[in-house]
């Protein structure tokens, strides 16, 4: 969504870096290209005009004439003016003292108000929520139908007293949903409404009746990210008319310009507080502005790949790869295929080189990125026998044939694939010895055990000598006095012996000649005779 701007601001500060001093001509340069930026994202003028003012005041002040380094402080300036427009924190449901909290939908005709709604629905119940979907749009052919099918997918029940198409009183269920939900116990209701292809009066007025019906909790407008600047000009006509608490976006990954997004918060100061992904219900998050603002930066968004990843995979299934990697066994081509599952349900390999910062630099590459080469190769270890999978040194020419024909592949695609198996298994043993540079041996591994004996070698060959003549005096000035103390003990062995075996403090004794007491005389013993 926000591809070109990211592009033009990045190029931006490139040019900036290196610089030791900025001067007044190199602030207006940089004020003049992100203004460009911004403009061609679609932004709307008086946002662009509020964002470039705050900048080049900021620019001018004691923060960057002061910092070792002015261009990261403008990088850092343009980053939090960038979450400010889009609203500076993260807005929340306001949850009812007196379930159900009741959210209602609001917004033009195609903008995926409904699809929105299942996804909205999926994502309440993911965090413990009991929802209910409402299809209060009666006007547009087959939308009841839609919503139960989305329903249906979500897993999420749906309130269709009439068959729409024209047919029943939209301000007549919505008022019903509520006593429904209050009797089945659901403590979300997401009411659904109409939309047109425009702003009209018939719309806003029906919107307007089924608010007063059932007093909202939450009103969204539901904006496609993709209108540009007339969303602004909707947003404020909902606004008047209807009036709503938040903006919900769709369509964010489309490959329009974004600007929309820029423009709605300062234009009605209204948060933005969903947003919509991706066509999968699962593509469905509130909207974080640092996050957003990161990702347009080129910094990434890890939190969100790391919150994925928690939604994604159950606690046991990291314990036992982690447990896996940490074994002394070798890495497997089973170990290989698990990994691989559990990073394809984290959803296209693009999407999530997406969120690593840095990558914005190397579209091109992860536009190549294909997930069908995920399945290709999936296919191929399945299509090995156990054995082949534990030792796949033991695929010769003929097993490789076997295995292409079986998967559907070139015998050229196996040959790759053990290929870079082996070379990932020798890397996996060289970080469990330690041996990868700047990195330890994992936890309790080979390259922990290397280094325990080589302590204990070290340990046992004692204190060395020092190359000092004066301290190498002194160490042996301080062993002779050590062999003195021992002799004046009267040659008692015990402290030699281990704990427990007449060693050490408070060690029980054992009788003279096995290690307690002297040692008794035993120049007049004499063996007996043969």
């Amino acid at each position: 969504m926000f591809e070109t701007l990211s592009d033009r601001l990045t190029s931006v500060f490139t040019s900036l870096r290196g610089k030791g001093r900025l001067s007044e001509e190199d602030i207006n340069s940089t004020a003049r290209e992100i203004r460009l930026a911004l403009l061609e994202a679609d932004v709307a003028l008086p946002v662009v005009r509020d964002f470039i003012a705050q900048i080049k005041e900021r620019a001018r002040g004691e923060e960057v004439s002061r910092a070792l380094n002015p261009a990261q402080q403008v990088i850092k300036i343009v980053n939090e003016e960038l979450i400010r427009i889009l609203g500076g924190e993260t807005r929340e449901i306001r949850f009812a003292k007196n379930p159900p909290t009741v959210i209602m939908l609001a917004g033009l005709q195609g903008t995926g108000k409904t699809t929105l709604a299942g996804k909205l629905g999926l994502w309440l119940a993911d965090e413990r929520n009991t929802p209910l979907l409402v299809a209060a749009d009666l006007q547009r052919p087959n939308a009841v139908t839609q919503l139960q099918v989305v329903g249906e997918r979500a897993n999420v029940p749906v309130f269709a007293p009439q068959p729409g198409n024209g047919v029943g009183d939209p301000v007549e269920v919505a008022r019903e949903s509520i006593d429904y939900a209050q009797r089945n116990n659901h403590n979300v209701v997401i009411v659904d409404t109409a939309g047109r292809l425009g702003v009209d009066s018939e719309m806003m007025q029906q919107a307007a009746d089924i608010r007063d019906a059932v007093r909202p909790d939450e009103i969204l407008f539901v904006v496609d990210a993709m209108i540009g600047q007339d969303a602004v000009n909707t947003a404020q006509a909902f606004l008047d008319g209807v009036g709503y608490d938040a903006v919900a976006l769709t369509k964010l990954d489309g490959d329009a310009r974004g600007g929309a997004a820029l423009s709605i918060r300062h234009i009605t100061g209204r948060p933005i507080m969903f947003a919509s992904t991706g066509e999968k219900l699962e593509d469905f998050d509130l909207f974080h502005p640092d996050r957003m603002a990161s990702r347009i930066l080129d910094m990434g968004d890890m939190l969100t790949l790391i919150e994925h990843a928690q939604k994604t995979f159950e606690e046991s299934e990291v314990e036992k790869m982690a447990s896996t990697l940490a074994s002394e066994e070798d890495f497997t081509l089973d170990d290989f295929l698990q990994q691989m599952s559990m990073v394809r349900r984290l959803g296209p390999i693009s999407n999530l080189l997406g969120m690593m910062p840095g990558m914005g630099q190397m579209k091109e590459q992860i536009g190549n990125v294909d997930d069908k080469d995920l399945d290709r190769i999936a296919a191929i270890i399945q299509s090995m026998t156990p054995a082949e999978r534990d030792n796949p040194k033991i695929i010769n020419g003929s097993r490789r044939l076997r295995i292409a024909n079986g998967s559907g592949t070139q015998v050229s695609d196996v040959n790759g694939l053990v290929t870079r198996f082996f070379e990932a298994q020798k890397m996996m043993r060289q970080m469990k010895n330690g041996g990868m540079p700047g990195m330890p041996g994992m936890p309790g591994q080979s390259g922990g055990k290397k280094k325990a004996k080589a302590q204990a070698k070290k340990a046992k060959k004692g204190k060395q000598r020092s190359g000092n003549p004066l301290k190498a005096k002194q160490q042996e000035a301080e062993k002779a006095a050590e062999r003195q103390r021992r002799q004046e003990e009267g040659g008692d062995q015990s402290s030699q012996l281990p704990p427990g075996l007449g060693g050490g403090a408070g060690a029980p004794q054992l009788p003279p000649g096995l290690g307690g007491g002297k040692m008794p005389d035993l120049s007049d013993f004499k063996l007996p005779k043969q």
